[in-house]
């Protein structure tokens, strides 16, 4: 069981660079759309991190999953798994930009992009204070 909780760490690792790192190069890669006036290397890496993130993000939730039946399934599992949802939630909406942005449409702001950037950090925060005290 101590290699699946390896693989899970390993996998929300490379979920979570995803989940912080997309939103703000989205912001740089609309910065290059407006100077290039065409899809640039911005443009791909940011769809590259994405597709590669959202597949750690898979490993990360099904072993999650398999983790927490294995610990039948206790209330602080629950109360991750809601926060790894709205996370999911959040990071299908960034999928959504990534898909807008590769049409070359940019319609939200600098500033929001990094407020909707930073609103992911506490879900993390939230679910590693759940994960390591296990208040219930």
């Amino acid at each position: 069981m101590e290699w699946i909780k390896v693989l899970h760490l390993l996998a929300v690792l490379g979920w979570m660079t995803g989940i912080f790192a997309v939103p703000r190069a989205i912001i740089f890669w609309k910065r290059e759309y407006a100077r290039l006036e065409e899809f640039g290397p911005t443009g791909d890496l940011t769809i590259r991190i994405y597709r590669f993130s959202m597949g750690l993000g898979v490993i990360a939730i099904a072993t999650g999953l398999w983790l927490g039946w294995y610990w039948g399934f206790p209330l602080w599992v629950w109360s991750k798994l809601g926060l790894v949802a709205l996370l999911a939630a959040h990071y299908g909406w960034t999928g959504r930009l990534v898909l807008r942005a590769r049409k070359g449409i940019f319609t939200e702001s600098d500033f929001w992009l990094r407020v909707f950037n930073e609103i992911s950090v506490f879900g993390a925060i939230g679910v590693l204070i759940i994960v390591v005290f296990k208040p219930f």
